[in-house]
């Protein structure tokens, strides 16, 4: 094992230790009706009081609320201890269907010492259970344990740069963090309690923990066997099981627990360019026109603070970026249908400028329990920091929206990159504001009282009394402490809640008030909002691009894992990596390998630190190659990886997934994370070494078809060696079954790629069938009113087309291509492929019947 293993014996070893001679609670009461259970929990004994006061009074409430979802809930009588507010993070209910006899999911417990048991009535499989080991519900330490199988399969408990599959051995913090370099075995960007736990054809269920405090969570064994225990220092015990049984059931629950993934505009599909560094707005037109000579295809220019003055958000560097020229270059890349975004971060620069002065006036920046603005350090130096939970803050927002960003006066970007929302403070506590930014370094001085703001009033506000600095339990985060490089946990929000339990949800309020600000700025459009720090469920809201990676090759393997986690697991599909890097040199076999590989991200944009050299694509005539080749090919599947991600909005259905996702019966598939399924139809396997012309992946037992060659190809359930593939190439298959729609051709904007007809491409599956689908709407509208959602259906060599058709392209399919084609006569058909290729000229607003096979001319 490696830097882990101490870790769990710090955090986790040392916890089972004394937690097993804890009293425990025992149940008092019970009540259950059938569809819910009530209990009331008492303390059993001496209190052990370790990391916190043992609470002797607890409640129980079971519910279930669906078919496959159950909900436990163990929490305080009092219910005084923080609670998330529901309408930050969903709390679904029961939907009146689901009783304990319809249900999939059976809960029983032990009243003395309580523990309980959750399993899956059709099989008796054991999915959780707490057996043996004490509950502990402290002032400031919460702990349960439960077992699981030998040498478990657990996905998820994010966000991470850990291995995908985690088996005993593994611990891992969850505690939103500013990561510099995204760094393995600690905490990052992301807060995603959630596991799914895989056990083959015994099928699939997830555990979701509805808590957003610290927490540091263990897998390991002992002579007992495998387990998973919890160890967070706040909030309660609020369980959502879900119960599959296959993995993509459980995306489709999973959704109905945290909300479906937001709609993307069609033009965030497109590809993006930044970096931290372009020293004027000069030469960020300089690349917008290098792009173009070099005729790589660019949707959306971004620049980084390096806009601002001073680097204060909300703010143009007269000299560098005068407000004539910025507005010259963004009108001019709307001409020419292209984008333009810029970055603001939180922190608001303690200055005499509009922003903070509105900020004081409306009260809407974090305080100090004396009612002074807390001052944190970050690029413009002290400054202060947003509170979302201020009744104003909404205002405060808009309005600066409305001044910088005005379409006619100021900058009128089309979408938003938030930033540092962790929040990210270079100056740790103690804390001298000036000291800091003036010197990089921190200085010591006295900490201020932790005392409240206010005194909080209504349930669920955090219990009082708490050391809320220093808690006795560490979770071990990767900087000093809960408040290192961030906002001190002992400041109290207008509403009375304190940071130390809704830190985690910082940059989640951030993405939701700048969401209702972008909606306000411009009515009935969707925003494309992209954060680095975000929190499970903020898929419905924004996008994620996974932060500060390294041009490396373990960086390169990295975005792999990030994407099926967070599309198939976390239901948060619009995300990317750093293509060719951020931090660091790249070199061009890297950049080709990542801008083909990047091309099948679902957010695509070549992004560099500033300390690194420029890595825009057109640098090098070989990754201006690739990214031309990749841009292409991704542009014609765009409307494929648009229906995949509407379908994924109304249903929670992954646009993206491991291939244990679609072949969970085959136990060679549970810890492949270096291929991925984009849709149900394209396996991708890249080169996971960028130096390699070979790549070895694995081939499930199904029917394939060669994207490059159109050839069928029977997977036998084994490893394949690909060799002498090229820089600018990536193997990709097509599963048979499939309809495929593409665009004809690429184009230089996905504007004047909605103007290119379409092609269908069918790759029939054993039995010589194959189905697809293609939605098409606006692309732009929150709510669009005429839309489209056809399928496809081949058969006998007959395609088909059925559904609805409100929304009309203005284009129609223009040719039609069938793999393992029967042998004909006449040019349409290729030999050397087994294919035909057909003209068509077949609509797209209403129903058609076209006969592939026959009527070929010679």
């Amino acid at each position: 094992m490696r830097f882990v293993t101490g870790l769990i014996v710090a955090a986790g070893l040392f916890a089972q230790g004394w937690a097993a001679d804890c009293p425990g609670y025992h149940v008092v009461a019970a009540e259950d009706n059938g569809n819910t259970l009530t209990a009331q929990l008492r303390l059993s004994g001496k209190n052990c009081d370790v990391y916190g006061e043992d609470l002797p009074k607890l409640k129980l409430q079971v519910e279930y609320q669906t078919k496959s979802r159950l909900h436990v809930k163990v929490y305080d009588e009092a219910e005084d201890v923080f609670q998330i507010p529901e309408d930050l993070l969903s709390a679904p209910k029961a939907d009146g269907s689901a009783n304990e006899a319809t249900s999939d999911l059976k809960f029983t417990y032990n009243a003395s010492p309580f523990s309980f048991k959750v399993t899956r009535k059709s099989s008796g499989e054991v999915l959780f259970d707490s057996t043996g080991h004490s509950l502990v519900f402290e002032s400031q330490y919460l702990y349960l344990r439960t077992a699981l199988p030998d040498d478990p399969n657990i996905y998820g408990l994010g966000e991470s740069a850990d291995p995908f599959r985690h088996s005993t051995g593994y611990s891992h913090a969850i505690w939103n963090s500013g990561q510099p370099f995204m760094p393995p075995n600690t905490n990052l960007y992301g807060a995603y309690p959630l596991y799914y736990d895989h056990r083959g054809s015994r099928g699939t269920h997830a555990v979701f923990l509805r808590n957003i405090n610290a927490m540091r969570i263990n897998i390991d064994k002992d002579a007992n066997g495998s387990y998973l225990e919890y160890n967070t220092v706040g909030g309660v015990f609020d369980f959502y099981f879900l119960a599959g049984p296959s993995p993509k059931d459980l995306s489709l629950q999973f959704a109905d627990v945290v909300g479906k993934p937001a709609l993307m505009p069609y033009w965030g599909f497109g590809f993006h360019q930044c970096k931290y560094g372009y020293k004027s707005i000069d030469e960020t037109a300089e690349v917008v026109a290098n792009y173009s000579k070099a005729n790589i295809p660019l949707e959306t220019m971004w620049n980084d603070i390096d806009y601002m003055d001073g680097r204060a958000i909300f703010s143009l560097d007269p000299v560098n970026y005068p407000l004539d020229k910025v507005r010259a270059l963004v009108d001019k890349l709307h001409a020419n249908n292209q984008h333009y975004m810029m970055m603001v971060d939180p922190a608001v620069a303690r200055r005499d400028y509009k922003p903070y002065n509105d900020g004081v006036k409306m009260d809407t920046l974090m305080k100090e329990s004396n009612g002074s603005v807390w001052t944190g350090v970050v690029w413009a130096g002290p400054s202060g920091f947003p509170d979302w939970f201020a009744p104003n803050v909404q205002d405060f927002w808009n309005a600066q929206f409305e001044s910088f960003f005005n379409k006619d006066t100021g900058v009128d970007i089309d979408g938003l990159w938030i930033d540092m929302n962790e929040p990210a403070n270079f100056c740790d506590i103690p804390c001298n504001p000036q000291a800091a930014a003036a010197r990089g370094v921190s200085e010591s001085t006295p900490s201020p009282e932790l005392i409240r703001r206010k005194e909080a009033k209504g349930k669920h506000m955090g219990l009082p009394g708490r050391d809320l600095l220093t808690p006795k339990y560490d979770i071990k985060p990767f900087f000093n402490g809960l408040s290192g490089q961030s906002m001190p946990t002992y400041l109290q929000h207008a509403n009375g809640l304190v940071e130390y339990d809704v830190h985690n949800l910082f940059g989640s309020m951030m993405g939701r008030v700048s969401r209702q600000t972008l909606l306000q700025r411009r009515p009935g459009r969707r925003p494309l909002i992209i954060t680095r720090s975000s929190l499970i469920g903020d898929g419905s809201r924004t996008g994620h691009w996974f932060g500060d990676n390294r041009s490396n090759d373990d960086d390169y393997r990295l975005q792999i894992l990030q994407m099926i986690q967070h599309v198939a697991m976390y239901q948060t599909p619009m995300v990317g990596s750093d293509v060719c890097g951020f931090n660091y040199a790249t070199n061009p076999i890297l950049c080709q390998r990542w801008a083909t590989l990047g091309a099948w991200n679902p957010f695509y944009r070549n992004h560099a630190d500033i300390s690194a050299p420029h890595q825009e694509f057109y640098l090098w005539p070989e990754v201006a190659a690739a990214a031309r080749k990749a841009i292409d090919l991704r542009y014609r599947l765009l409307d494929y990886m648009y229906t995949n991600l509407h379908t994924q909005h109304q249903t929670g259905f992954p646009m993206l997934s491991p291939l244990v996702w679609q072949y969970p019966h085959d136990p060679a598939t549970a810890a492949i994370d270096l291929q991925f399924f984009f849709g149900e139809a394209f396996m991708v396997s890249p080169v996971t070494t960028p130096n390699d012309t070979s790549v070895t992946f694995y081939m499930p037992d199904d029917l394939f078809y060669d994207f490059d060659t159109g050839l069928q190809v029977q997977g036998g359930g084994k490893q394949v060696t690909r060799e002498n593939i090229a820089y600018d190439e990536i193997p990709v298959h097509v599963r048979g079954g499939s309809i495929i729609p593409m665009r004809v051709k690429g184009a230089y904007t996905t504007t004047e790629l909605r103007k290119n007809g379409f092609e269908l491409l069918i790759a029939p599956d054993k039995d010589g069938k194959a189905s697809g689908r293609l939605y098409l709407d606006d692309g732009d509208s929150v709510a669009p009113t005429v839309t489209s959602a056809i399928e496809f259906a081949y058969e006998n060599g007959t395609l088909t087309s059925s559904g609805s058709f409100g929304y009309s392209p203005g284009v129609k399919v223009q040719l039609v291509t069938l793999w393992d084609a029967p042998m004909l006569d006449c040019h349409a058909y290729n030999a050397t492929s087994k294919s035909l290729a057909k003209a068509a000229d077949l609509s797209l607003t209403e129903t058609f019947t076209f006969d592939v096979t026959s009527h070929c001319e010679s």
